[in-house]
């Protein structure tokens, strides 16, 4: 069925949705780097029970996206790679944050 425009309608709150966030692991490491949270590319991979590949390949996307910055620096003589999220990836994460919820409560609308 495609998509019905009609002038006046709001349209469905799944047109908000952001595709960056479509995998699980790109929603998931969004919703590790709160506001003001920085964190390391090892801990981040605990704490996402994936592979460094896996995770690289995210922090990759987000950041070509502008949702993410790294930054690398060593602990003593080890190199280190930190993420956080910029104000842009936050508003974004916020965003499609609302339109979830707006699509779950629609649902509900429509429950008996």
């Amino acid at each position: 069925m495609p998509d019905r425009e009609e002038p006046g309608r709001v349209a469905h709150p799944r047109t908000r949705l952001d595709d960056n966030f479509s995998t699980p692991i790109r929603f998931s490491l969004m919703a590790s780097l709160g506001e003001g949270i920085e964190l390391d590319f090892a801990t981040l991979a605990e704490i996402l029970q994936v592979s460094d590949s896996v995770l690289s390949k995210a922090i990759s996307h987000l950041q070509e996206a502008g949702y993410v910055v790294g930054r690398k620096g060593y602990v003593g003589s080890r190199p280190r790679t930190w993420v956080r999220t910029t104000d842009a990836g936050r508003a974004a994460f916020a965003g499609h944050l609302r339109a979830l919820r707006e699509i779950v409560e629609l649902g509900g609308l429509h429950m008996p």
